[in-house]
Order: C-alpha cells, then sequence, then structure tokens
C-alpha cells in the first residue's frame, strides 16, 4: 500500500483553528457549507463572546446544536439537510426550542447587536478624529497657500460627509434592530413570569411585586386557595376537563380581585396579593370569588353531562411590618388547611372563617 506523504512544516495557529472548527461541526453532526462553517467560526475564534458562552449554555450536558439553534442565535438560515442529528429521526421536524433556549439566544443576539453598535461608534469616533487631523492640517496649509489647499478641504469634506452618511446609515439600522429586540425582550420576561395555562402570574411574578410592595411599607394581605376535590376530577373526568376547571377558578378570582395581583402557585394552587387593602376587604373579596365559583353548575363542553359543583377553600392573612414572606405565606397556608378542615368551600382568615 503506497503511503501517504506527511507535509513537513509545522501545525501553525491557521491549521489549529481549521482543525478546530472541523472538530466543532462533526461533534455536532453539521454538515460543512458555508452557514455551519461561518457559525462554527464565530464560535471559536471568540471563545469568551457572547455566542460562544450561549452555545456552551445550550451544549452542556452533550446536547448538539441543531440549525433552529444556529438561526436563532443569528446565524443564517441553513439549506435543508443542512443538519443531521443521529438521535433524531431523517425527516422529522427539528422540536420547537425550549422556552428557556430561546430566552438565551435572545441574550446572544442582544449581546452581539450591543457589540455591534458600540464597534460602529467607536468606529465613528476614529474617523472624526482622523478628519479633525487633516482638517487642522489643511487650515495650516491655506494660511500660507493657494486655492490648492482649499480644493483639498473640499475634497476632504465631501469625503467625511460621505462616511458620516454611512456611519448615520449604520446606527438606524441598529437603532431599529436594538427596538424590535427590546420588545422581544419584554415579552420574553413577560412569558417568563406568566403561568401559560391560566395567563395569570407565575410564581415568581407573585413573589416579585410581593417584595417590591413590602420594600414600599405598603398594607399587605396575602391569601391562599386550593381548589376542593381537585384530584377526584381529574382521575375521573381526565386532566383536559381539570384544566378548564383551573381556567375557571382563574377566571373567578382575576374578576373579584379587580387590581390585585392573581397567581398560579402551583398545581391547583393560586395567590392573590392583595396591596393598600385592610384584611376584612382582602377576606370579603375572596369570599365573594368563593360564592361566585359554588353558585354556578357546571357541564362537560364534550358531552353536555353535568360536572357538578366546584368548589374551592382559601386562607388570608395579613402582613405584619418587617415579616418576610415566608412566614405571611406560611400562615395563610395553615388557614387554608383550616377552612378544609372545617367543611371545605369556605375563607378563613385570622381569626375568622366565612363558610359557604
Amino acid at each position: 500500500m503506497a503511503s501517504v506523504a506527511h507535509n513537513s512544516q509545522p501545525f501553525g495557529p491557521s491549521d489549529r483553528l481549521y482543525a478546530t472548527i472541523g472538530d466543532f461541526l462533526a461533534d455536532h453532526r453539521l454538515s460543512v457549507d458555508p452557514v455551519n462553517y461561518a457559525f462554527a467560526h464565530r464560535v471559536i475564534a471568540h471563545p469568551t463572546g457572547p455566542l460562544a458562552q450561549c452555545v456552551a449554555r445550550i451544549t452542556d450536558g452533550g446536547v448538539r446544536l441543531t440549525s433552529r439553534d444556529i438561526e436563532e442565535l443569528g446565524g443564517p438560515v441553513p439549506v435543508a439537510g443542512a443538519t443531521v442529528d443521529r438521535e433524531q429521526p431523517p425527516g422529522r421536524d427539528t422540536p420547537p426550542a425550549s422556552p428557556n433556549e430561546m430566552m438565551q439566544a435572545l441574550v446572544a443576539r442582544t449581546q452581539m447587536q450591543v457589540e455591534d453598535f458600540a464597534d460602529t461608534v467607536a468606529a465613528m469616533r476614529v474617523e472624526t478624529q482622523g478628519f479633525g487631523r487633516d482638517l487642522l492640517a489643511g487650515a495650516d496649509a491655506i494660511r500660507g497657500s493657494s486655492g490648492t489647499a482649499v480644493a483639498d478641504i473640499a475634497r476632504l469634506a465631501d469625503t467625511m460627509l460621505g462616511r458620516v452618511q454611512v456611519a448615520e446609515e449604520r446606527l438606524a439600522a441598529a437603532t431599529v434592530e436594538a427596538e424590535a429586540l427590546r420588545r422581544e425582550l419584554e415579552a420574553a420576561r413577560d412569558d417568563a413570569r406568566r403561568d401559560p395555562l391560566t395567563g395569570l402570574a407565575n410564581r415568581r411574578a407573585f413573589e416579585h411585586a410581593f417584595t417590591a410592595a413590602s420594600e414600599a411599607n405598603a398594607p399587605i394581605c396575602v391569601a391562599l386557595c386550593d381548589i376542593d376535590h381537585f384530584k377526584a376530577v381529574n382521575d375521573r373526568f381526565g386532566h383536559a376537563v381539570g384544566d378548564r376547571v383551573l381556567k375557571v377558578i382563574a377566571g373567578a378570582l382575576s374578576e373579584a380581585c379587580g387590581d390585585h395581583l392573581v397567581a398560579r402557585y402551583g398545581g391547583e394552587e393560586f395567590a392573590i396579593l392583595f396591596t393598600g387593602t385592610a384584611l376584612a376587604d382582602a377576606v370579603a373579596t375572596l369570599d365573594s370569588a368563593r360564592g361566585m365559583v359554588a353558585g354556578k353548575r357546571y357541564r362537560l363542553r364534550e358531552t353536555d353531562a353535568p360536572l357538578g359543583t366546584v368548589t374551592f377553600s382559601g386562607g388570608v392573612s395579613a402582613h405584619e411590618a418587617g415579616e418576610v414572606m415566608g412566614s405571611v405565606l406560611g400562615r395563610a397556608d395553615r388557614l387554608l388547611y383550616a377552612a378544609k378542615a372545617a367543611g371545605r368551600n369556605s375563607v378563613q382568615s385570622d381569626g375568622k372563617i366565612r363558610q359557604g
């Protein structure tokens, strides 16, 4: 067998970069096309940059990049078949990115856009400084020269005006992109604090709102509510019906509580943050929602068969000055279970119980 001749020249930096890019593409089962090569080059050439950091987070634990990842991270859309994942059968669409992956991609795009904006401003500053030096030299020439120097200054001004126009166009484009990214970030931030089923705030949003209200020294009451016999609803009618029951309770609480924050705290449990409201008023508001739910008779959408009565129980407690959230929530939780022990379909507060 003929032997293969090896290049005797040393393995230089460009060779190492080329080999590293090849290894990157092979590890992620990406074809060697211009799109994927350019993306890999951006990641590897700037290992501490925002794009490389985002790729590291997405691929943590051995996860391979997909064409959707490359697109979300700001790369051009690859041609069909450019990315092949060993664990994914041929012909199957790329699975949708998770909210966490989408947020990481959005953060990376924002960081890159900010860097591009900074580069544009820096380039304008350098060109302006150069223009100033040249203009000063031209002014000196004018003092002891003829009209040739004036013509040179005019040409210099025209050149600078052209550069400024290009820079302004780049800044305008960057501003439009920054505004689009700002809207995406606001939407992503809102999604991160909202329960996808009910549309209510989630636990994280509730905790942030509590912290803000307590730092403002506003009067606070906290309520925890739990749907009575919810497991029986799921077991008998299925989780689709259970989800609709959750939406019914969410709607009733939102309607009754008005501007007060209603959150899905977990499972079939809801939390309400009453701000600027006395305990008696908070209890009356929650009891109004309880009565509204308990007074209706629900039917299955598919068969019109009766679902029966849906009720919830709740506990309401007033926040004391300097008290941490865990303490008032714990007290509301104990009141909630006291209401359930008293027969359910009831609201219990510090020293008082209301029952339907």
